[in-house]
């Protein structure tokens, strides 16, 4: 009996050395595992059934808070600007997840992720929520100023600190309103979520960082910096008097603007917008281009603190140049294989305004805590090296001449430089799409942008992008340089 009764017991003993294994596994090594899970409903109610930090526009606007509701969850997320901010700050919902700003900085407006220091201990303890601000770079300001602009045609305003890599505004329309998401009643939340997901027009989609288009003639400030660079050319070269040019293994002819004659020194091709000259460079560079155009950061994709992230853009691929010269020519204007998202081609501006330096774009600038302290900085850091400060000086002169004298005149800002480039880019199935990059002033950047508005806007296949485009980009820049 007694020994039945050891063996009895060392069963026991053993079972239950079992368990705790089993406990301490799970509660140590494979936490993060199962907090994660998205079966896991008590990890999914903490994110809802408490407050979170706001979300903070530069100028001090608040564009996302928590406020208290009667139900389950006990709180819900609020929109104050509706659709103005809605495809970078996102949302949060119980029912479809979250995006942007409300997905990557959850730890820090949850408070889970702020940093601990001593002297926070006593609010740890307090019954009162640690939670976190997450103090953006985008302006309201410029930002209702870009949808302004935009006035309702599709599109899309980035600007960025071609310093530092802030993103100061970024407005895609058509946008939608995300506060619906942020409700708690499932079918009406699912609802407006497939009415969003079907709409033809696709509102939820960022366009400015999401969606890529042939860049057209903004694409000769890399095609001019390549040109450069590579010593194909020189600020001096001269250029015949053509309409068109027509590439090695090719037919047909890549026609001026209108059919126009354009020739010159390169800053007169460049001025005008000389497709003839640009077409040929392209293949002069021959696959010295490649390189030219990945300096940039073309065929892959910026770093953006938004979710989901940027899209990458396309370039020409290497090895390509000697099957396929006239891809080389469509790229030296913008055209053929070349594929942008609006935010590359304010990054290319950007990089030219700094000196041929591109920043890593960042919408987020700081978190702060609950008493305004900040706790935690968003990092700045240099993405690529596009070009020399020589080359980046020599295209800002070719940019101030197109806007005081050239395609882009209608982005002239009274008592500032501007510095810019048009683009009328084809694309098949419709009218060309409306181009403008710029930065300001030249002497001294601040703000560098780009704007597309698709199809021409209102103005169709009798759209340019000095027309259509660099208007939008003068309006915005007047705002934030607070010209009148």
């Amino acid at each position: 009996m007694n020994q039945a009764v050891r063996r009895a017991g060392y069963v026991v003993v053993a079972l239950l050395l079992v368990l705790v294994g089993q406990l301490t596994y799970l509660q140590v090594f494979d936490a993060k595992k199962l907090a994660d899970d998205p079966r896991n409903s008590r990890g999914y109610l903490r994110s809802f059934n408490r407050p979170r930090g706001e979300i903070v526009s530069a100028d001090g606007e608040i564009l996302a808070r928590s406020t208290r509701v009667d139900d389950e969850y006990g709180w819900q997320r609020t929109y104050p600007f509706g659709d103005l901010f809605a495809q970078t700050v996102g949302y949060q919902s119980v029912v479809v997840g979250s995006v942007g700003i409300e997905k990557v900085y959850d730890g820090q407006l949850s408070g889970r992720d702020l940093p601990v220091e001593p002297k926070d201990l006593p609010s740890i303890l307090s019954a009162r929520p640690r939670v976190g601000t997450v103090v953006l770079h985008l302006n309201a300001q410029a930002q209702a100023a870009a949808r302004d602009a935009l006035g309702g045609q599709r599109g899309s305003v980035t600007v960025l600190d071609p310093r530092t890599g802030a993103v100061v505004a970024m407005y895609s329309n058509p946008t939608f309103d995300p506060q619906p998401l942020a409700g708690h009643d499932t079918r009406a939340v699912q609802t407006y979520y497939d009415g969003l997901t079907s709409d033809p027009t696709n509102p939820a989609l960022p366009r400015a960082y999401r969606e890529i288009y042939p860049p057209g003639s903004t694409f000769k400030v890399v095609t001019t910096t390549g040109a450069l660079d590579t010593g194909v050319a020189t600020p001096e070269s001269r250029y015949p008097a053509n309409t068109s040019y027509t590439p090695p293994q090719s037919d047909r002819p890549i026609n001026n603007f209108g059919g126009r004659q354009c020739g010159g020194t390169l800053e007169d091709a460049f001025r005008q917008s000389c497709n003839a000259v640009f077409a040929q460079l392209g293949v002069e560079m021959g696959e010295r281009f490649v390189p030219a155009i990945d300096a940039f950061g073309l065929n892959e994709a910026p770093s953006l603190d938004l979710s989901p992230g940027a899209e990458a853009s396309i370039g020409l691929q290497p090895g390509s140049f000697d099957l396929n010269k006239p891809s080389f020519a469509l790229a030296g204007i913008g055209q053929g294989e070349i594929a942008t998202t609006p935010l590359q081609m304010a990054l290319v501006a950007a990089a030219i305004a700094n000196g041929g330096v591109a920043m890593e774009p960042h919408v987020a600038a700081r978190i702060d805590d609950r008493s305004g302290r900040t706790v935690e900085r968003v990092v700045e850091r240099r993405w690529k090296r596009a070009t020399s400060a020589a080359t980046a000086a020599t295209l800002t002169e070719f940019m101030v001449a197109v806007v005081a004298n050239g395609t882009g005149t209608a982005a002239r800002i009274p008592g500032v430089t501007v510095a810019g480039k048009t683009g009328t880019a084809q694309a098949p199935g419709g009218p060309p799409h409306a181009w403008f990059i710029a930065f300001a002033p030249a002497d001294a950047p601040r703000y560098a942008i780009s704007v597309i508005v698709e199809r021409g806007g209102s103005a169709g296949d009798e759209a340019t992008g000095g027309r259509i485009a660099a208007p939008v980009a003068a309006k915005v820049l007047r705002t934030l340089l607070q010209v009148p």
